[in-house]
């Protein structure tokens, strides 16, 4: 059985996680809405720019975080066997979480942080929300701590033994969060918060920006690493198989964590403030880090064949149609592979030099992130909540077939949704703006992608408010779930001699510690040594 701080923990933060998602799903139909330029009683430049900040801050950041959370206490729980390290701690950790949260949701529902989820500087926001982002960051680490001391405690009663799977990705993803938050918590803490409070007078955006890509794209495999231990340790049992290799899971997760760090400033390419140099060392590394994404395609993919051969599947393909398509687990990882191919593509575009110079700025960049993030990445978080919850609460799934239906109309809304802003992007519509009416015969040809995209946001909308809904009918579900024990998938061949350099986290920390150290150290020291440029603020 679960142990109950397992369980309230889990839950709590899955609870805060989807409230969360709900409400900017709200917000960003009435973007679309706004943006399209086809209602013109909608139009009102303050009220889009504070819902679209408040959508970025609760998809990117509260979605993100707190279902993490609530996903690593369950794994740390059930792959180790053992309580939660200190639930007392644990709790303290959430409560400053949610604590952050609503100090930074005042001034964004009120207008007076308007600056997006990236608050780049010289756009200046209420203190509360800089105040809010800090503790928001800081209550998660104390999740990252617990992670890595479990972890730590396990590898000391179990000597010589590897790790779960699970359990490893998951301290792996800790240890990400710990680094890569780690620019945008000095930005804020040594920058935004004394700027905002009337200590210092002006601000060096050049620097706030260098210290936001630290964050800026780290941030996404963050977000992907749950994604992808679902993948692993779900998928292959779900679709009735076994996992194709542990090893290369484990080798996939530790380029991750490596790789994805030093790579924002691609970012920046059309930024002045860093040489062109240290752009093409993180370009490289952005194409690096496409690897591991590589590699966790192939073995899930294999795992999910092995499954389908020995449910009956015979020839080169036949394996895919006696896949269990009805289980919302292996649905959600193929939807989720369709939109990580179509995204990857729209990343590959965005990390190239000249290519990215063509759609800077423009609509093409959202509509590339939310096929990454709101595509693959959070529609595995909704098959993950339909694994766990009925596990976690004790309830039966609602209804199977609504699942199903959810987890398609996802898709289908962000097809819909994302295609025509990569197409809008490649016309010239720039991205950050409240309106695309400019009555010229350019924006002709704008209006029937528009159009599209209200289509998608409504179905999206649509599929949001189910996915609510079915998880509040399973929480008051009178029949209960037959079978709470965890499951996890098994590899083909345990790994048995798991050299220890790969479990060996002083040493990743270290590898870690000298890549940023030659990607972010003369880009962040010019700062102190050269003259640069200073902003006063531009109020909220």
């Amino acid at each position: 059985m679960i142990d109950t701080h397992v369980r309230r923990l889990s839950a709590w933060n899955m609870i805060v996680a989807f409230a969360a998602f709900i409400l900017a799903c709200f917000m960003g139909f009435f973007q679309v809405l706004e943006r399209s330029g086809l209602f013109d009683f909608l139009e009102s430049p303050k009220l889009y720019f504070a819902s679209v900040s408040t959508h970025g801050v609760l998809m990117a950041y509260v979605l993100t975080t707190f279902f993490i959370m609530g996903f690593g206490y369950y794994t740390a729980a059930t792959s180790l066997k053992r309580p939660i390290w200190k639930p007392s701690i644990a709790w303290t950790g959430f409560f400053v979480t949610l604590a952050g949260t609503v100090l930074a949701a005042i001034p964004l529902l009120t207008g007076k942080a308007s600056v997006l989820y990236t608050f780049y500087p010289p756009i200046q926001a209420h203190p509360l929300f800089y105040i809010g982002a800090a503790l928001l960051v800081v209550g998660s680490w104390v999740w990252c701590a617990i992670m890595v001391i479990m972890a730590v405690q396990w590898k000391h009663d179990n000597p010589g033994q590897p790790l779960p799977l699970a359990m490893f990705a998951t301290v792996a993803n800790a240890l990400l969060w710990l680094w890569t938050s780690a620019g945008v918590a000095m930005e804020v803490v040594f920058q935004l918060i004394p700027w905002a409070l009337g200590w210092s007078d002006t601000v060096d955006p050049g620097l706030a920006r260098t210290l936001f890509a630290w964050t800026l794209h780290p941030i996404v495999y963050f977000w992907l690493i749950p994604a992808y231990t679902a993948l692993y340790c779900f998928v292959p049992k779900a679709a009735g198989g076994y996992l194709f290799s542990d090893e290369m899971a484990r080798l996939a997760f530790l380029g991750l964590l490596v790789f994805s760090l030093p790579i924002g400033f691609h970012h920046l390419y059309m930024d002045p403030e860093q040489a062109a140099g240290w752009k093409l060392m993180h370009g490289v590394g952005t194409f690096i880090v496409a690897v591991p994404t590589l590699v966790t395609g192939f073995t899930v993919l294999a795992s999910m064949e092995i499954g389908g051969r020995l449910n009956g599947g015979k020839g080169l393909f036949g394996w895919i149609g006696t896949l269990p398509w009805r289980n919302p687990m292996v649905l959600a990882a193929i939807l989720a592979f369709l939109m990580l191919i179509l995204g990857g593509f729209g990343g590959i575009v965005n990390a190239s030099y000249a290519l990215n110079a063509m759609i800077h700025n423009t609509a093409w960049v959202p509509g590339h992130f939310h096929l990454i993030f709101a595509g693959t990445t959070v529609i595995m978080y909704f098959a993950i909540a339909y694994h766990l919850w009925p596990k976690i609460t004790g309830k039966k799934l609602y209804s199977n077939t609504q699942a199903l239906i959810q987890l398609w109309t996802w898709f289908i809304g962000m097809t819909v949704l994302s295609s025509p802003w990569h197409i809008l992007g490649m016309l010239g519509q720039p991205r950050r703006i409240s309106s695309v009416t400019y009555n010229s015969l350019l924006t002709l040809a704008w209006d029937p992608y528009e159009l599209f995209m209200v289509i998608g946001g409504a179905i999206l909308l649509g599929s949001a408010c189910l996915f609510i809904y079915i998880l509040v009918k399973t929480q008051v579900n009178t029949e209960q779930e037959a079978n709470v024990e965890p499951e996890y998938s098994q590899p083909i061949h345990p790994p048995e001699d798991m050299p220890q350099w790969v479990e060996n986290i002083k040493l990743w920390n270290i590898v870690i510690a000298v890549y940023m150290l030659a990607s972010f150290g003369i880009p962040i020291a010019q700062f102190f040594f050269m003259e640069t440029f200073d902003s006063i603020p531009w109020g909220y």
